[in-house]
């Protein structure tokens, strides 16, 4: 993989990109988000690793304009805060993962390689279900004519639902096919995802095509909603 890391603590930018070049990985750093933003337009990336408190632009700033710009690069953001506000702040930037400082090298690695693979383990049909359409290999997603743009944990659970429209999917379901089981089932990470998604496909066109079937998981409903 090619990463940038976006993180203006110097030694903790060399430790990660040593460590990245040692796993295979080649890897260029940037210290700011300016200089951050400007990388992953022009230059192209397998993943961005980047830090949410940067000088000049922070990295949900970052992370929202490289969405804003149609870049679906990857992105996994380092936090010293893990608060749920902080967390639905970044998907709603359209991060992709987060990582909480300290953090453990090999996870971030295994983290990585989860994105990486969801991006490239890609498959051809486009899922339909009542108006709303979604295409693995291209990575899209339309209500009707109108294309939504979704994070790449957002797009693999919708690609889930879609694929069992109509089945109730439960949260083990979930982790282990979005998550490969990196994730504390007991926390709330999958309702944060699982809100985000809503908010994206349901909310703005009025509809309810996921519902909660409490103790049990999830749904969408076989009409889309």
């Amino acid at each position: 993989m090619r990463v940038l890391v976006v993180e203006d603590e110097p030694r903790l930018a060399g430790l990660l990109a040593r460590g990245l070049l040692e796993a295979g990985h080649t890897t260029d750093v940037r210290h700011n988000g300016g200089d951050g933003l400007l990388a992953a337009t022009v230059e192209q990336y397998d993943a961005v690793v980047l830090d949410v408190m940067l000088p000049g632009l922070d990295g949900l700033t970052v992370c929202r304009k490289l969405r804003e710009r149609g870049l679906r690069v990857p992105v996994l953001m380092l936090t010293a805060r893990d608060a749920v506000p902080d967390r639905v702040a970044g998907l709603d930037a359209g991060a992709d993962d987060y990582l909480s400082k300290p953090f453990s090298f090999d996870e971030l690695l295994a983290r990585l390689r989860a994105l990486h693979r969801r991006t490239t383990d890609q498959a051809d049909t486009v899922l339909q279900t009542g108006d709303l359409r979604l295409n693995p290999g291209a990575r899209q997603v339309w209500r009707g004519d109108t294309a939504i743009e979704l994070s790449a944990r957002e797009f693999d659970i919708l690609a889930l639902l879609m694929a069992r429209a109509g089945q109730c999917v439960t949260r083990y379901e979930i982790l282990n096919e979005v998550w490969d089981g990196e994730t504390d089932l007991r926390s709330n990470v999958i309702d944060v995802y699982i809100a985000s998604v809503r908010a994206k496909v349901d909310k703005p066109f009025a509809r309810h095509a996921i519902t909660t079937l409490r103790g049990a998981g999830y749904r969408l409903e076989p009409d889309g909603g």
